[in-house]
């Protein structure tokens, strides 16, 4: 079954992401460098995953990062590198961007299939094949990639692994199942996390999800919370938000941080999916 696969999927994270820190010293000469102004593109999940990585790099004082959806790749930047991000390796907005900037900038691709067009299209390849998946929702693909980025940026993701493996198998908080909507909330490097949270929901479950940064759902998005609905935080709650959520009579969980000190939830978001598709299937 579809949904079995899923969760075997997801399960799988922690080990790949041990594999992936582990490969992070011996592709320095692939990966974006410190000082190098960076573009990263990808579509779906791997945007997602762009987003939340472009926002550490910068964060963390690597150099300037952006994100972009490939199909909106803007061609008039000047950039030192272009990171392509796709499981597939036959994204075509993905190969159009960087046939269209061979030869003009270096590009590495970070991909799980070898053997696909992405490989002839980019200068230097990354391969996460121990991370490919059968199911077509992205899971284990696109966190392990982005544990391979921060690993690259230094990080230690001890602490971060072992609360995935706390998370795939803890049950869900009390509550969750019952609600027929969940708005999910980042700041900084987690914006891009909920957006891939909401999207998750959504191919995995068919569940009303959204999916903002924390400020800027005060600005309207909050109007659509209330009971029988839920806002999942990634990360640390800004100050007065729990109250305003409490205003609407929705449920509000929130998490704080891992031992890098980036904002991460001792629940991940990848913990969500396996328990509604249970709910969501009986």
């Amino acid at each position: 079954m579809a949904g079995n696969r899923i969760m075997t999927e997801i399960s799988a994270q922690p080990e790949c992401w041990r594999r992936a820190a582990g490969l992070a010293d011996g592709l320095r000469d692939a990966l974006p460098a410190r000082g190098e102004r960076v573009a990263v593109v990808g579509c779906g999940t791997s945007l997602y995953m762009a987003q939340a990585y472009a926002a550490l790099r910068e964060g963390a004082g690597h150099g300037e990062t952006d994100a972009f959806a490939a199909s909106e790749m803007p061609y008039g930047r000047r950039y030192d590198r272009v990171l392509a991000l796709t499981r597939s390796g036959t994204t075509t907005e993905v190969l159009a961007v960087l046939d269209r900037l061979g030869g003009s900038v270096p590009t590495t691709a970070i991909t799980a299939d070898p053997d696909t067009p992405v490989a002839g299209s980019a200068d230097r390849l990354v391969v996460l094949d121990f991370a490919d998946e059968e199911s077509v929702v992205q899971t284990r693909f696109a966190t392990t990639l982005l544990a391979l980025l921060r690993a690259h940026l230094g990080e230690d993701l001890g602490a971060a692994i072992a609360a995935a493996e706390a998370a795939v198998a803890d049950p869900l908080p009390p509550g969750l199942l019952e609600v027929e909507q969940i708005t999910f909330l980042g700041r900084g490097w987690t914006v891009g996390l909920a957006q891939e949270a909401a999207l998750k929901m959504r191919e995995a479950a068919c569940f009303w999800t959204e999916a903002y940064p924390a400020m800027e759902y005060r600005h309207g998005p909050i109007s659509i919370t209330g009971p029988g609905r839920a806002v999942w935080m990634l990360g640390g709650l800004p100050d007065g938000l729990g109250e305003e959520v409490a205003a609407t009579g929705g449920l509000l969980r929130a998490a704080g941080a891992d031992s890098t000190g980036n904002e991460l939830p001792r629940r991940t978001w990848d913990a969500v999916v396996p328990a509604l598709l249970r709910h969501t299937s009986a």
